[in-house]
């Protein structure tokens, strides 16, 4: 298969790793909007930005030319992979929009609201506004780029209405170290990557402060009950967040220390504020960006998200880290729904 990544940030550049390495032979190209980030790939043979420590295998490709000559590179390949943060999902699907190739993104999380008035989207939201013949999907699941690009075992999910999109990408990436199971549920596994990212905040608090290993549990299963409601309200399947981008990708995200949203709790549990937390990190949180949308998305349904409110307090300034345990502790009695 021929596999161009669109985006040179730590993940795309895992996963272009891995698929160079798939013992299937992929040719598989990797491209930054960024001409200086193109030549240092192609001259030092490592991300050292983003994924240091990673050499590039030689079957990788760096795709070197601008973004006005990406698009007669487009229709050669097999399969695109969109490997941008979700701030730049719009403006990349909406340059793919008349592609006849499989494509999908990596991202996980909301789009910022696009006006006052607006609420923010998922991918899949995103692309039926900008691009709605477009045949594609999301990748997702549990996975630190690290361990992806060290070639640890990992597995994901290929999800995506259309039957081609899912065949593309278990073809690109299914390999012996990394197993991609499919699912038509793309709004189960978007909600799930979303969602996941918010809980990890209010997972990395708990574990700064030093609460100790049930309040760990309590929050994970609580976080996992607000993205099922969530989810299934907005038309997904309860199975699906029992599985790799549900639960699977909570429990690495919420106790993972490679994870940056629970860094960004720990950090506040140390009483930095958000600023410094975001700075220190480097990358993006898509955590820090999707909470608000995330309750936002829930109170227009009439769902209760406690969890994911707290987490909004919290970001916005409202709420000191001890009041936001407070703040959840002091909730009245309920039955486990």
């Amino acid at each position: 298969m021929k596999i161009l990544v669109i985006g040179a940030g730590a993940f795309g550049t895992a996963l272009a790793i891995g698929t160079a390495n798939n013992p299937k032979g992929h040719q598989t190209r990797l491209w930054s909007r960024s001409p200086q980030h193109q030549e240092s790939l192609q001259t030092q043979r490592e991300n050292t930005r983003y994924l240091p420590g990673f050499a590039l295998p030689a079957s990788l490709g760096v795709l070197q030319c601008d973004a006005e000559a990406l698009p007669r590179h487009l229709a050669q390949q097999d399969l695109v992979i969109v490997a941008t943060p979700m701030a730049g999902l719009r403006g990349v699907l909406g340059g793919l929009a008349e592609l006849q190739v499989p494509v999908a993104w990596l991202c996980k999380g909301f789009e910022t609201a696009q006006s006052p008035t607006a609420t923010g989207l998922m991918g899949h939201e995103v692309q039926a506004q900008v691009a709605p013949h477009l045949q594609a999907g999301v990748l997702s699941g549990p996975s630190f780029a690290q361990e992806v690009a060290r070639g640890q075992p990992t597995a994901l999910v290929a999800a995506s209405k259309h039957e081609a999109v899912r065949q593309a990408l278990v073809a690109a990436f299914h390999s012996p170290l990394l197993r991609v199971y499919a699912s038509d549920d793309v709004v189960g596994v978007e909600v799930g990557g979303a969602v996941k990212n918010v809980l990890a905040v209010a997972t990395g608090l708990c574990d700064g402060l030093q609460l100790g290993l049930n309040a760990r549990a309590a929050l994970i299963t609580r976080g996992l009950a607000e993205m099922t409601r969530l989810g299934m309200a907005l038309g997904a399947r309860a199975e699906t967040f029992m599985g790799l981008s549900g639960l699977g990708d909570l429990v690495l995200t919420a106790t993972g220390d490679l994870s940056r949203n629970r860094r960004v709790g720990l950090a506040l549990a140390q009483g930095k504020s958000l600023a410094q937390a975001v700075e220190e990190l480097g990358h993006v949180a898509e955590g820090v960006y999707s909470a608000r949308t995330v309750v936002q998305r829930a109170q227009s349904l009439g769902l209760e998200m406690p969890i994911a409110k707290t987490v909004v307090d919290l970001l916005d300034g409202h709420l000191r880290p001890e009041q936001a345990v407070a703040a959840l502790m002091g909730r009245g009695p309920g039955q486990e729904l």
